[in-house]
């Protein structure tokens, strides 16, 4: 069996019951660190067999799998938050399901829902981009497509790239873009910046080097809030037709 269990993306408090009970219950724990694992192993007193997991090392997919098929059970863990979202996991998950290995998924931390429960922006439906291409084009390519279906977009940017990738979105999407940027969500230096794109610009250069995991949240200006519809919509007194 294959248990993929989310681990705190900084607070170790937010570490769930559930996911205490599968990490000891495991045979073995996936990782990508195993120090990183290690440290929050041992922080809950838990000793257990850890295996560095590579997603793009097919030796690695294959060990995975070897013990897998064995009968034993592994959890999937990440340094932080859900495996196979912007994180390690995806094709495992997938093998395993193909060839009938059971896989139990725990709720639990991520960045991604935390940042859209706290920036004040509408989420009640949004777009989570993961960490975009490096080029330009691409890039540029990515938010236009994304921005087309008005909704709040939500992306991972390294801090060394913060300054400019909000540069590059004032520069192509004009002073109206709205910008949040939640660092370091649930640890020691939390920090929420933002509201127009100038202010979260404002707020990176004041901050000088960036430090830390970085969620940035955009909302083009012609996005209506949730809830807001279009004039006339479901509205029986703006249908013209008789009854």
């Amino acid at each position: 069996m294959l248990l993929i269990v989310p681990t705190p993306i900084g607070n170790l408090k937010d570490i769930t019951l559930r996911a205490l009970d599968a990490l000891r219950d495991a045979d073995a724990v996936f990782c990508e660190d195993t120090r990183r694992t290690l440290t929050l192993l041992t922080h809950f007193g838990l000793k257990k067999k850890l295996f560095r997991y590579n997603e793009h090392d097919e030796r690695s997919l294959a060990g995975a799998m070897a013990w897998l098929r064995s009968g034993k059970t592994a959890a999937l863990v990440t340094d932080g938050g859900s495996p196979c979202i912007s994180d390690p996991g995806r094709r495992l998950v997938a093998l395993a399901r193909s060839t009938g290995v059971k896989v139990t998924v725990l709720p639990g931390p991520s960045a991604v829902t935390a940042a859209a429960a706290g920036s004040g922006l509408p989420a009640d439906s949004f777009i989570f981009l993961g960490f975009l291409p490096r080029s330009r084009g691409k890039m540029i390519k990515a938010l236009t497509a994304a921005f087309s279906l008005h909704k709040t977009v939500i992306l991972f940017e390294s801090p060394h790239r913060l300054k400019k990738f909000l540069a590059l979105a004032r520069e192509t999407f004009g002073p109206g873009l709205t910008a949040m940027v939640a660092r370091e969500i649930s640890k020691v230096y939390e920090e929420w910046t933002g509201g127009k794109i100038d202010d979260a610009i404002a707020a990176a250069q004041a901050a000088g080097e960036v430090r830390g995991e970085v969620v940035v949240l955009l909302r083009p200006p012609e996005c209506r809030d949730a809830g807001e519809e279009d004039p006339g919509e479901d509205d029986p007194a703006a249908d013209p037709s008789p009854a």
